[in-house]
């Protein structure tokens, strides 16, 4: 897998990761087979809380990548749902240390929560505070994990649904991969009102598995390239998507890479400064062809610095005006027939940014599947008290 073999993977700490970025495609398959067999349930149940209620306030919550998830989907379900539903991404941390600036008494709300282990103290408490403070109150729980307290407290209750992702996708490792893709994937079906009939998610997964037998020699070539800065852009939600791009270089390199992300067009104002001869800058262009003028503007301005660093382009096609001015160009659709949104493009977007992480973890000596093992970082997080809410 990726340019590695057995023994090598084995060594170097990283099975469980590897093999966790490379299933993806055949984890996503098993989700949507499971998901035609309960959509009418779930639309059901969605149904009747909007028929119910002149307006409703979805809530995309989670803690860290789980977090992120809402943050990449808020836009594009914005985008495809009706006025009368709003959906708005809002992390589980920020939501318990102020718990009435997020959340509204009297605006009926569904709180959907993102969660691999289902057992992190901010995840449980969040529901707790929702409970407590929202009169119309409902759930929609998407985890990975069906023994996770987060399952396990939704039993019996009518309002509320269960999500069970795929038990593959429920990462042994440190660093959340399939499980951020699957659930990212679970909502975007969920929430979407046009009728599914899984064909763009057939697109998806078909240049997903071409993708993964052919990025780890562009990641090679890459890794060349002695960078101890990355910096993730992206407009609209792919620079939302960036920000977990960013999150996994951080993440598995244990911190030796210092890894930002801003939007394409945020990028100037300030953030910009970082750069400098050992820093690698990644843009994530959009197939919107008025966004996209955007993010080819900033590739123009890194282009023309002469300071040392390298680019590189990802994008669903590759032209000749990105081929010049990138120094890599990371192409995700191999089958002519485009696909649908950015968030599409996304979910290959973002295996680009796990194996170049991985690979980058590895090559610096660090064991991927646990590049904390001082234990400053956690699979499940630690540390976290939660505090008595009195109103």
């Amino acid at each position: 897998m990726f340019n590695l073999d057995t023994h090598e993977i084995e060594k170097m700490g990283a099975n469980h990761t590897c093999t966790e970025i490379h299933h993806q495609p055949e984890v996503w398959k098993e989700w949507v087979t499971e998901f035609f067999k309960n959509k009418e349930r779930y639309n059901e149940f969605l149904e009747s809380i909007y028929q119910k209620h002149p307006h409703v306030r979805v809530i995309l919550t989670g803690a860290g990548t789980s977090a992120f998830v809402g943050d990449t989907l808020a836009p594009e379900l914005n985008r495809l749902n009706k006025d009368h539903v709003h959906f708005e991404a809002v992390p589980t941390t920020n939501i318990v240390s102020n718990p009435t600036a997020y959340l509204q008494a009297e605006t009926p709300t569904i709180m959907v929560s993102f969660a691999r282990s289902g057992n992190s103290p901010e995840s449980v408490a969040t529901v707790e505070l929702g409970q407590k403070l929202i009169k119309n109150f409902y759930q929609v729980v998407i985890t990975c994990n069906k023994e996770g307290q987060l399952a396990q407290n939704i039993r019996n209750d009518n309002n509320s649904i269960l999500l069970l992702m795929p038990e593959k996708s429920n990462d042994k490792s440190l660093a959340m991969t399939s499980s951020f893709s699957t659930m990212m994937l679970a909502a975007y079906q969920l929430f979407n009102p046009q009728p599914f009939t899984g064909e763009e998610t057939t697109k998806v997964i078909s240049n997903a598995e071409q993708l993964r037998e052919s990025v780890a020699d562009q990641v090679d070539d890459i890794l060349n390239f002695d960078f101890n800065r990355i910096i993730y852009l992206g407009s609209g939600l792919l620079g939302q998507l960036a920000h977990e791009a960013s999150l996994k270089m951080l993440e598995l390199t244990a911190g030796n890479v210092v890894a930002l992300y801003e939007s394409s067009l945020g990028f100037r104002h300030g953030p910009k400064s970082i750069v400098n001869n050992q820093s690698l800058v990644v843009v994530f262009l959009s197939s919107n062809a008025y966004t996209r003028k955007y993010d080819l503007d900033i590739l123009k301005e890194l282009a023309s610095a002469n300071n040392g660093m390298k680019v590189i382009a990802v994008t669903e096609k590759i032209d000749d005006e990105v081929k010049k001015l990138a120094d890599w160009v990371i192409s995700v659709n191999f089958n002519g027939e485009a696909l649908a949104t950015d968030l599409e493009l996304g979910f290959l977007y973002i295996m680009f940014a796990q194996v170049l992480a991985m690979k980058k973890s590895m090559k610096l000596g660090i064991t991927p599947d646990n590049p904390s093992p001082d234990g400053t970082i956690n699979r499940v997080v630690q540390g976290v008290t939660i505090h008595d809410y009195e109103g």
